[in-house]
């Protein structure tokens, strides 16, 4: 069984403190571009609890849709909301997520974000098992959301003796 007509991932949503740092983050230090925006977004009724599980007199003031090179889409909201929490989630909780970037070379990647101020967590891991081959490490956005870099040239173990769909990202010039 599978969702009829699927495709693949079209985009990610999350939601940020300050629209306009996050734009800065992900246009001038991580390279981004900005696809478009709308809003804001208020309702009356109870539309926006029956549709997005949201409190209905919150506000969304703006959604920014991003796009990074080959990857899916995503977007950022900036709400307002009686009922919001504004601590991110950890890993662990539920609904806790990340945002992975595809780098060619984790190393000069890792550099630069030191370069630009971004807190990085911990040190670069070495996957093993299934993973084998990729490298990767996580870093903070300005407001303390959580995202990763990643790196696979020479391609993960996994691929050698699976007929799973491989995942290749661009080859440079590409």
């Amino acid at each position: 069984m599978a969702l009829p007509g699927l495709r693949g991932t079209e985009h990610i949503g999350f939601t940020v403190p300050d629209l306009d740092e996050a734009e800065r983050f992900f246009v001038d230090v991580i390279g981004c571009e900005k696809v478009y925006s709308l809003g804001p977004f208020i309702r009356e009724d109870d539309w926006l609890a029956e549709q997005l599980h949201v409190h209905p007199r919150a506000v969304m003031r703006e959604l920014r849709f991003f796009r990074c090179k080959t990857g899916p889409n995503f977007e950022i909201f900036q709400w307002e909301s009686p009922d919001q929490v504004t601590t991110p989630p950890a890993n662990s909780d539920v609904g806790g997520h990340h945002l992975a970037f595809y780098v060619e070379d984790l190393d000069v990647a890792v550099a630069y974000l030191k370069e630009q101020g971004v807190e990085t967590m911990g040190e670069i891991v070495h996957s093993q098992n299934a993973s084998l081959g990729q490298r990767w490490l996580y870093f903070l956005t300005p407001w303390g959301m959580q995202c990763e870099l990643v790196s696979f040239p020479e391609g993960k173990a996994y691929e050698s003796d699976t007929d799973v769909r491989l995942w290749h990202p661009m080859k440079p010039g590409e």
